[in-house]
């Protein structure tokens, strides 16, 4: 990357900067390759935030097979990250996964987990698994919320078979392989029984984005581990039930602390990536990378659940936070994630500009359905979820909830970040799936304007420049109708 005219003597955010076009011979956005070149088996540069209300089992295998990686909680009790793994793991790489309710569910159970339109909903099942049926967002929207689920099937419902054609052909053949009925959302059926759903939408999907998959063939996630207590168990434990990336996590990534407890993990020599953070200096880049990590986390402040700034003046602005970072890890062959500040498709592209080989997504995220937690509708009918920051008094609550209620008491006295927020689900695109699609978009053009390829050629070409304020909102589209 290089600056379009000298750089200021001050950080600069996203908003501060902008990517100038360049002379390309890249033609179409599909001849563009975004596989991250950090060892983590992705095939997008996309990560999802290690936060409870972000990164579950459904949420991670979804992007997973799209190509990126979700890293779940490090809050997770033991059991329940051992599911959450084996879910994943078990989790068709070619089918979206279905959302399975009971004959006597009531809209009402299911529009708290699906919304959107005709292209996804849910599938009905007896008590010995068989399917029952199918029924679209679409046609819970429009039906009475304590009407049972049974009472919306239909006499017959769209169902494939898991050895269907490719995705191009099973799009120009859905209607003949489903008998002429017109649905744009189908269960996958293997002998009565559910393995995965399908659309025409996600035919599209298949056939554009790569999934990334694990030495066994199954879908990658990654887990968190805080760096305190017996980070060796952990770590280990985390590699045994299949964890394929391990992140270690804290607020203030260069601190001794982390550097033991990396120098711990590195030392079991599991033979997975390790990323570790955050930091926003290139000497605290460097003394992580040199006690182990592979990737470094990077950001401390610009998170939408993020009162650090506000509350110590402890931070830095996002973009200028990577562009040093990722020079310091790559001197030494190792690599950084962006963590935090990311609004728009313009930023996930500037962030990969500055050196980053991924991107971390967490709020963004959490407005969708595949994220945990359950749909819930405003006053004004506006559907959202909750989120809330990893530092704040109900994720502080939830991760030492098992202490003496004295020692809880302390820690929650000094807790920082939003502990609740509505996230709205944008109802154009409320599933994970569709801000990759336009994410991906957005990044792929930058790749066509700036005439590269792949990932690094996109970091060799990228030219930066810096906006005024007004610059930036020069940018912004103007409301419809104006």
């Amino acid at each position: 990357m290089r600056f379009l005219s000298a750089p200021p003597p001050y950080d600069l955010t996203y908003s501060d900067v902008f990517l100038a076009p360049a002379r390309s011979g890249v033609s179409s956005r599909l001849d563009v390759s975004l596989v991250p070149d950090d060892g983590t088996g992705a095939t997008l540069p996309v990560v999802a935030a290690n936060m409870n209300s972000v990164t579950g089992p459904r949420l991670a295998a979804t992007l997973a097979r799209r190509g990126g990686l979700g890293v779940l909680p490090q809050d997770l009790p033991r059991a329940e990250l051992e599911d959450a793994i084996a879910w994943v793991k078990a989790q068709s790489t070619r089918w979206d996964s279905a959302i399975v309710l009971a004959p006597k569910a009531t809209v009402w159970d299911a529009q708290r987990l699906v919304t959107g339109g005709a292209d996804r909903g849910v599938v009905v099942v007896d008590k010995d698994g068989a399917v029952q049926g199918t029924v679209t967002a679409a046609a819970l929207a429009k039906a009475d919320p304590g009407t049972r689920l049974r009472d919306l099937l239909a006499p017959a419902f769209a169902s494939i078979a898991p050895t269907a054609p490719g995705p191009e052909e099973l799009f120009h053949r859905w209607d003949a392989l489903l008998d002429g009925s017109e649905h744009e959302f189908a269960a996958v059926v293997e002998d009565d029984r559910v393995i995965g759903t399908a659309s025409r939408r996600s035919l599209v999907r298949q056939a554009i984005y790569a999934p990334a998959l694990d030495a066994q063939g199954r879908l990658r996630v990654a887990a968190a581990i805080g760096i305190n207590g017996d980070v060796a168990s952990r770590a280990r434990d985390l590699a045994a039930l299949g964890a394929d990336v391990l992140v270690l996590d804290t607020a203030h990534g260069h601190q001794e602390g982390m550097l033991h407890a990396l120098e711990t993990v590195a030392g079991l020599d599991l033979g997975l990536p390790l990323v570790a953070g955050n930091v926003v200096t290139a000497e605290a880049t460097r003394d992580l990378v040199r006690a182990g990590a592979s990737i470094v986390k990077v950001g401390v402040g610009p998170g939408a659940m993020c009162t650090t700034r506000m509350m110590t003046a402890v931070g830095r602005p996002q973009f200028s936070a990577v562009l040093e970072t990722a020079d310091a890890a790559h001197q030494l062959g190792a690599h950084v994630w962006a963590d935090g500040g990311v609004r728009y498709p313009r930023d996930v592209a500037l962030a990969l500009a500055a050196g980053a080989s991924s991107v971390m997504i967490g709020s963004w995220f959490a407005g969708t359905i595949e994220a945990p937690g359950v749909i819930e509708r405003g006053a004004d009918g506006a559907l959202f979820k909750q989120s809330w920051g990893m530092a704040s008094t109900k994720a502080v609550s939830t991760r030492f909830g098992d202490r003496d209620p004295w020692e809880l008491a302390r820690k929650e006295l000094f807790a920082e970040g939003i502990s609740s927020s509505r996230i709205l689900i944008d109802p154009l695109r409320p599933g994970v799936e569709d801000l990759l699609d336009m994410i991906t978009t957005g990044v792929r053009s930058s790749f066509t304007y700036a005439g590269a390829a792949d990932l690094v050629a996109f970091r060799e070409r990228a030219t930066v420049g810096v906006q005024s304020a007004a610059g930036y909102e020069e940018g912004k589209p103007l409301p419809v109708g104006w």
